[in-house]
């Protein structure tokens, strides 16, 4: 680690769901977007480290355009997300892991959805905008998860492993799905080897969608509990998740994984904004993650 407290830190910012620039842009325009993201996630590192802005130096892999290449109709998207068996299942573990009733996780293939947004309004959310999010989350996850050799996969695993390439840096933040992708990009090129590799809000370890799809998949370890991979090389893997994040589920990830070094479980989420990476980004434990290796 450098002891030189004016060096800038790079950073590789990988996003979760919910950030499509959308359709049918330029190069250029998408290039625009980029600048902008990086530097919203560096604000929200600054503002938690408490640190000048010259001090980051933050790239944003994006691969969002890699799942969902072509435009779609917002029915259209209604309807796949209803009639494809992998997000009905996907929807399934998911309601299982967060301690639904079975009646609520074994229901008619639209049911799950109504009855997981009308059991998750705990979150003080409307069942209209969590919809939404229920929506986003198992189409994105199951587009990437859908098979090994799936175009989009090996897509979106690429593009993040370019940029990580492309900016090398000693620091990559994964949120959401973009821990799923990241950690597969890494293990993908292990000759890309970040110093830290820190995933906030993960589902990597959520089971029969998730965590038995990875590329390398788990493998048994002393039971017949199965165990994920851990980094190739020299990178330290910090996790953190919010107990209250319905998709950071199932905890205590390092129960499923080797080779995390650290596994907090800190309440990051602000009312109305469960599950928002700049929760994370702003948080004290994310800040006091990233500090050593800005030799502060």
């Amino acid at each position: 680690m450098s002891s030189n407290a004016t060096s800038r830190l790079r950073v590789v910012a990988v996003h979760g769901i919910y950030n499509s620039f959308g359709t049918g842009i330029s190069d250029a325009r998408k290039e625009e977007l980029r600048a902008l993201k990086a530097a919203a996630w560096a604000r929200d590192l600054q503002s938690g480290l408490g640190i000048s802005p010259d001090r980051l130096d933050v790239d944003f892999a994006y691969y969002a355009d890699r799942l969902r290449p072509g435009p779609a109709a917002q029915g259209d998207q209604e309807s796949d997300f209803l009639n494809d068996p992998l997000a009905q299942e996907m929807l399934d573990a998911w309601a299982r892991e967060l301690g639904l009733p079975d009646e609520v996780a074994q229901g008619h293939a639209a049911v799950p959805l109504r009855a997981l947004a009308s059991w998750m309004a705990r979150f003080n959310l409307a069942e209209g905008p969590l919809g939404v999010f229920i929506r986003l989350l198992c189409s994105e996850v199951t587009a990437y998860l859908r098979s090994v050799d799936a175009p989009e996969r090996i897509a979106a695993r690429e593009e993040v492993a370019a940029r990580i390439a492309q900016y090398r840096p000693r620091v990559v933040v994964a949120h959401s799905l973009g821990s799923v992708v990241a950690y597969e990009a890494l293990h993908a090129h292990p000759e890309l080897q970040p110093e830290l590799f820190l995933t906030l809000g993960s589902p990597l370890a959520l089971p029969r969608v998730v965590f038995e799809r990875l590329i390398p998949a788990p493998r048994p370890a002393d039971g017949p509990q199965l165990r994920g991979a851990g980094l190739p090389g020299r990178t330290r893997w910090v996790n953190i998740a919010d107990p209250g994040d319905p998709v950071a589920v199932p905890p205590q990830m390092s129960r499923f994984f080797d080779g995390i070094a650290l596994d907090h479980t800190t309440a990051v989420s602000a009312l109305f904004r469960f599950h928002h990476a700049e929760n994370y980004l702003r948080c004290a434990t994310t800040a006091a993650t990233i500090a050593p290796y800005l030799g502060i």
